[in-house]
């Protein structure tokens, strides 16, 4: 008798105990980021605090339903990879454009539901593209993600940007104690405990920050215990070609950091995502995206925060991300439950991010260890690309002066870093030089004493050097 094949871990379903774990483990990874969209979008359209809190709940929500249709799928929807869904930056400053000049929240709604469209229709091209992501520009990006991400974590466990005791050596002290706290999870527990390192670290730093009055509950007994998102609850939907044109614009750069997510999870799980899957796992973003403008909330994206988490935790099982979207759906909801969630101070997610997104970076190194380096232009690929993606990090107002959609595109680390390692990769590993060879050297003009191969293009970037030797 033919024993069965053994599943994959993603596809691998752990028992319930471990997978509410673990689901809450990535819900407190990337609740504050999942909340901060709604949360910059309403303060700067100045929403009354009831509004602001539907607009949150909306989100939760469609976050919760989002995250499934991407790990469990249907049909040609959902890379059905560990990948949480959130809100993306990108979309905030034309969404906040578009709603402060007399558009409001019916004409942002009325360019998300297009943009969702758009990034569904397009999904297959955008998928074709995928062999101009090479270990080279996929490790580049990855690392790019894991280091643009670490300024967030940093501003978390200052106390969060705006705060007023920004920088207090009480916050750092928390978040230090979180941090020590997951390090010595991960190295001496055992190993479930391990894995769940994160949730161990902010339960015990929210142990640590309650009696120090840094934890504040008071917006607990404010919140509704049910409260359920119906469709177009700010009113019908506008259509508006300036809208549109933005949102469009933000759609093309969501997809970019959308494929270089979900190649950074393919590379983590050990599932290579193909051309089909990257298809799949845009066209449900593009669905979330149409969701999200139905059920008054933002364009949807994969969620670089955890990214990290998959690495660090080494649990590749889709169906845990799957019960954190279950989570999510839940505190949409229930938002009393949103509440307690909300609560958790930003020194403690800090200490908590610090480890997670330095894990993602780290997994970008591990991947460009593949690429071959010698006598050719990839280090340059790398180095430039890096630099551009870091410039926005750095230097948040660099382009400031330069149009909306430049910025729209430049503004984010992630999509200008993205898009400097393909067309550098390009330059140097695809387009014809010296009499129509490729690559920055032509291998029949130079070789290596050892008669080795040298500058061969795209098959030296994706070689490992094991291969190559």
């Amino acid at each position: 008798m033919a024993t069965p094949a053994a599943a994959h871990p993603v596809d691998e379903i752990p028992p319930f105990r471990q997978l509410a774990a673990f689901g809450l483990q990535h819900v407190l990874a990337m609740y504050a980021g999942a909340v901060a969209v709604p949360l910059i979008v309403g303060g700067a359209m100045r929403l009354p605090p009831a509004d602001l809190a539907y607009l949150i709940t909306a989100d939760l929500l469609v976050c919760g339903i989002a995250t499934l249709i991407q790990c469990v799928g249907f049909r040609r929807f959902g890379v059905r990879l560990p990948v949480m869904q959130g809100c993306t930056f990108a979309a905030v400053s034309p969404m906040v454009l578009i709603g402060t000049t007399g558009g409001g929240l019916p004409a942002i709604y009325g360019s998300v539901i297009v943009a969702g469209l758009a990034i569904t229709l397009l999904a297959p091209v955008f998928g074709r593209l995928l062999r101009f992501f090479p270990p080279l520009v996929t490790g580049t990006v990855i690392l790019i993600i894991g280091v643009s991400l670490l300024p967030v974590a940093g501003n978390w466990a200052a106390g969060g940007a705006g705060a007023k005791d920004f920088g207090a050596p009480r916050n750092l002290a928390l978040a230090g104690f979180v941090l020590a706290v997951v390090l010595g999870v991960q190295r001496f527990a055992p190993a479930f405990l391990s894995r769940i390192a994160v949730l161990v670290g902010i339960a015990a730093g929210l142990a640590v920050a309650v009696p120090l009055g840094v934890a504040d509950f008071g917006g607990v007994a404010d919140a509704g215990w049910v409260g359920i998102s119906t469709p177009f609850h700010f009113g019908a939907p506008e259509f508006r070609v300036s809208a549109i044109a933005s949102m469009l614009v933000v759609a093309l750069v969501t997809m970019t950091e959308t494929a270089g997510d979900l190649i950074a999870v393919g590379e983590l799980t050990g599932r290579k995502v193909e051309p089909r899957t990257l298809a799949d796992g845009l066209r449900a973003d593009g669905l979330s995206t149409v969701l999200g403008g139905v059920f008054n909330t933002f364009p949807y994206t994969a969620f670089a925060q955890n990214v990290g988490l998959v690495g660090m935790t080494r649990v590749r099982s889709r169906w845990v991300v799957a019960a954190a979207g279950g989570i999510l759906v839940l505190l949409g909801l229930l938002p009393k439950l949103g509440a307690v969630v909300a609560a958790i101070p930003a020194p403690v997610l800090g200490g908590a991010g610090l480890v997670m997104f330095g894990t993602v970076a780290a997994s970008g190194l591990r991947t460009l260890a593949r690429v071959d380096f010698r006598d050719n232009g990839n280090l340059t690929v790398v180095a430039v690309s890096v630099a551009i993606g870091m410039l926005p990090v750095g230097v948040p107002a660099v382009y400031a002066r330069f149009p909306d959609w430049f910025q729209t595109v430049m503004d984010s680390g992630i999509s200008s870093g993205c898009l400097s390692a393909i067309a550098l990769n390009l330059l140097f590993n695809h387009l014809p030089v010296r009499g129509g060879s490729a690559g920055g050297r032509n291998s029949a003009d130079v070789t290596e004493p050892a008669g080795l191969p040298v500058g061969r293009g795209e098959e030296a970037v994706e070689q490992p050097r094991e291969e190559a030797l």
